[in-house]
């Protein structure tokens, strides 16, 4: 139970915490989404952290360095999802963000594991529906600004985009977001999304027995030192009224998911691993409900298919 718990409870927080993003980042740019959610996860770890300030002494360099290197790369990771999510939908860039296991799988084997049948084939599977979701065949003309030119006839009403009496302070046209060349621009970042969260799951499988705690304030403090003090010095680290409350919802629920993973997977690795993925599906079934987001055929096929992927992945490699 504690296992489907936490598995459970991640995926819904990490799917809030990208919906959130996803408004905020096109408000006030990814940048200081990230050193605000940075700020806010940084707040919510120093209380467990404290309850296990001993176990600092006992670590070791190698913890020590292991716990840098996978705070700078889940700060990378969110700020290219982010980069991501203000060009791309949210339905195509969580499916392929959630992919970092299998990215990770790729990395061990890189490392010397040795790759079992059954893997290669959910990792090939994880590949086509990638390609898949990337695929996006339609033109600018299918979201072009909702009053027609003169001369034109009507509009398709399920074509039709509201009309806005100003556009939102850092927001991208949502023509430019439904452009075919954007579709893949926000696909490969999300690849390179989930290939930095990748570097976090393969560095954390090495830390041992370091408090969570620990874990979630250091790659929060990285991500602090690295993002948002540069931005607060050089006088860039903006906010607004509109995108402060999804700034601190993510910042909170990306900490408390990244919690309730780690403490389901101690139960059980591979029941935290299925239900925790399940974020992606959460999240695309929330746009596509709340944002209007709309995939064409092949791209659907191709999420369904990273959704079987992920999940399959997590079971082979228990």
């Amino acid at each position: 139970m504690i296992a489907i718990v936490g598995g459970l409870g991640a995926a819904i927080c990490w799917a809030v915490a990208t919906l959130c993003s996803s408004r905020s980042s096109r408000v006030i740019g990814p940048m200081s989404v990230l050193a605000w959610v940075m700020i806010f996860g940084l707040v919510v770890s120093i209380p467990p952290t404290l309850a296990t300030a001993g176990a600092l002494a006992s670590m070791s360099g190698g913890q020590v360095l292991g716990l840098i290197v996978n705070g700078a790369s889940y700060t990378a990771g969110l700020l290219l999802a982010y980069q991501a999510l203000v060009i791309g939908r949210v339905s195509i860039v969580a499916p392929i963000t959630s992919t970092e296991g299998a990215v990770a799988a790729l990395a061990s084997v890189v490392l010397g594991e040795a790759l079992g049948v059954p893997t290669a084939i959910v990792l090939a599977v994880i590949a086509v529906g990638v390609v898949l979701a990337s695929i996006d065949r339609r033109t600018d003309a299918i979201a072009e600004a909702v009053i027609p030119l003169s001369g034109s006839g009507p509009a398709d009403s399920e074509n039709v985009v509201p009309a806005r009496t100003a556009p939102e302070p850092g927001a991208r046209p949502r023509h430019a977001r439904e452009d075919p060349a954007a579709t893949r621009r926000s696909a490969l970042l999300a690849i390179a999304a989930a290939v930095a969260f990748s570097i976090g799951l393969v560095t954390s499988a090495r830390l041992g027995d370091v408090p969570i705690g620990w874990i979630l304030l250091v790659s929060r403090l990285v991500g602090v030192l690295l993002i948002a003090v540069p931005l607060a010095a050089r006088g860039r680290l903006r906010i607004s009224r509109r995108a402060l409350p999804f700034v601190i919802v993510s910042g909170v629920l990306e900490a408390l998911g990244s919690a309730l993973y780690v403490t389901g997977a101690h139960v059980s690795p591979a029941a935290a691993a299925i239900l925790s993925s399940q974020f992606a599906a959460i999240a695309a079934l929330a746009a596509f409900v709340l944002f209007g987001e709309r995939l064409a055929r092949i791209q659907f096929v191709g999420i369904v298919l990273v959704f079987v992927g992920v999940t399959a992945l997590a079971i082979v490699r228990v």
